[in-house]
């Protein structure tokens, strides 16, 4: 019989990611936590214990502030595919596995301990007003029969300053067709509205300010030949061969954005994915019979052409009527290639001057497009985005998705945590605009053959590095499930905030001066410093000076 059962717990920050099979480090030069009003801080509390079988032990918080902490476990989930099979050298693991990633809000407010593995606790604290400047203690009690079995403080420095709004245009494809099949709901029912306005809440409340507007089903990874659910905010139908639309259901998604606090809107591609050469499907009311009217089996120049040229008239009526046409982008077709130059022209043009005075914008790698003016606004990928610079071009969008594996920042599980981060410093640099990223809540396989469950399949079927599909989990009771890599990557974004914020009390010099003044060579896309220290310290060096510099401008 057992006679004495250990418990341990360490404190660790946010970019620790804590194996069950592995014993965490325990590092307190990454625990000095500084905040600013209008940010969730995060921090983790690894814990384990010896007992011979789990056991269930009660979570506590002892602190002043305790009523703005929340408690989450991080949960194991499958990884298949790791990696693209060629890595650098920052990278945690690449083989197949359980990688911590989920978390979930505390059942009975109690948490598994697993005999001899290693989990954690995901510690938020919302920094609004309320709480007055100062420092502020946070104790985490594991407690085993009402005897505190372990414990960890950590401290947290409350700055008497407000970060200021996201400054850029963010977006992460919100498909919404993968919400109607996961939940098995009917698509734009009662059952489906709510789903979405769940998932719009949360979609903005981490960074998120600019939403994809379904106005016809994705031709977003879908196989040729195949389709995904119909999910079509425009209702068409065709009489005596003339189009005529019906805007009831896209009028009600453009308030239910601007009831959740989405400030920009880019309209779903107008043709087919890599290259252009289709058009997207389209089902209408023919006659009094519904039928698919066009697809993968009408060419992208032709008859739809003639439809285009009668909806988006209709459209940009409708966008002035709701007033936001100043803050609307379109998109012609995503990540067309060199190879298909010709096809994305031809599309282009057969668009006459129906755009004139939107954005276009559209994920590429070619600055071929950009040069021979077939779009507006190119967003390159990270690991591209040079070329695109050494041109002299100025407000620049970028992206990465599972492409973008090799040197610079991404967020797949089985990168560390601060490979996510280090993006906010990278965007203050070069002054980026707007990112972009096509994987909010994808749930499906590699070209939307099949429907998956994200809890158990989180590489679309082995095709992308686990981490790349989604940021969120599909939630039991309707509400999205954040993971590690959507809280780090908010806080990329609340750095962001922050630099930002120290700037315009200084000047960019300043600022470039505290990020790159220790660095041995200049910050970039692809080379960055990779410590979690780095950051922690560079973050609270940010705080402290906006902090002094606000202090100073009070007394004058």
């Amino acid at each position: 019989m057992q006679k004495e059962v250990k418990y341990e717990m360490k404190l660790l920050s946010s970019l620790a990611k804590v194996f069950q099979d592995e014993t965490p480090v325990y590092r307190p030069e990454c625990l000095k936590l500084s905040a600013l009003w209008g940010e969730t801080v995060s921090f983790q509390a690894a814990y384990t214990g010896d007992y011979f079988m789990r056991e269930r032990l009660e979570v506590r918080v002892l602190s002043p502030i305790e009523k703005q902490v929340r408690v989450r476990t991080v949960e194991q989930v499958p990884v298949g595919r790791a990696t693209n099979r060629i890595v650098d050298d920052n990278y945690l693991k690449t083989t197949s596995g359980l990688y911590p990633d989920l978390l979930r809000d505390l059942k009975d407010n109690k948490v598994i301990v697993c005999s001899h593995q290693w989990r954690s606790l995901w510690i938020d604290v919302e920094v609004t007003e309320e709480i007055e400047a100062g420092d502020y203690e946070i104790e985490i009690q594991l407690v085993k029969e009402a005897e505190v079995v372990c414990s960890g403080v950590m401290k947290i420095t409350v700055i008497p300053a407000a970060l200021p709004k996201l400054g850029i245009m963010h977006t992460e494809w919100l498909h919404a067709d993968c919400l109607a099949d996961y939940y098995h709901v009917e698509v734009f029912s009662e059952e489906h509205w709510k789903l979405l306005e769940n998932y719009f809440h949360e979609y903005v409340h981490r960074g998120c300010n600019m939403m994809l507007v379904p106005l016809f089903t994705s031709p977003l990874d879908t196989a040729v030949g195949l389709e995904r659910t119909t999910t079509q905010l425009v209702d068409v139908y065709v009489k005596d061969g003339e189009y005529q639309f019906g805007f009831d259901k896209l009028e009600r998604w453009v308030k239910l954005c601007k009831a959740c606090g989405i400030e920009y809107y880019e309209m779903s591609h107008l043709f087919s994915q890599w290259g252009a050469k289709y058009a997207p499907k389209v089902v209408a009311v023919v006659d009094g019979k519904e039928e698919k009217i066009f697809g993968w089996h009408t060419p992208a120049v032709g008859e739809y052409t003639r439809f285009l040229h009668s909806f988006l008239p209709a459209l940009i009526e409708k966008l002035r009527e709701w007033d936001i046409a100043g803050v609307t982008y379109f998109h012609i077709s995503d990540e067309p290639r060199e190879e298909h130059l010709e096809s994305f022209k031809a599309a282009k043009e057969s668009l006459g001057n129906l755009l004139d005075g939107f954005h276009t914008f559209d994920a590429l790698s070619s600055y071929e497009f950009y040069r021979h003016g077939l779009i507006d606004k190119p967003i390159p990928g990270n690991n591209e985005i040079e070329e695109f610079l050494s041109h002299g071009l100025k407000d620049m969008w970028t992206y990465y998705c599972t492409g973008q594996f090799y040197e610079v920042s991404n967020r797949f599980m089985s990168m560390p945590s601060a490979r996510n981060r280090i993006y906010g410093l990278q965007l203050f640099k070069y002054d980026i605009v707007g990112i972009l990223h096509w994987g909010y809540n994808f749930y499906n396989s590699q070209f939307s053959i099949e429907h998956i469950n994200p809890y158990e399949v989180t590489d679309s079927g082995n095709a992308f590095p686990s981490g790349d599909p989604f940021l969120v989990y599909p939630g039991s009771d309707g509400h999205p499930e954040e993971s590690i890599r959507m809280m780090v990557h908010y806080e990329a974004l609340t750095d962001l905030r922050a630099l930002r914020l120290l700037e315009s009390l200084t000047s960019k010099e300043y600022v470039m001066e505290l990020i790159e003044g220790e660095l041995c060579e200049p910050l970039t896309f692809k080379r960055y410093p990779k410590s979690d220290m780095y950051l922690i310290t560079l973050r609270n060096r940010v705080n402290r000076e906006i902090g002094k510099r606000m202090s100073e401008g009070k007394q004058d």
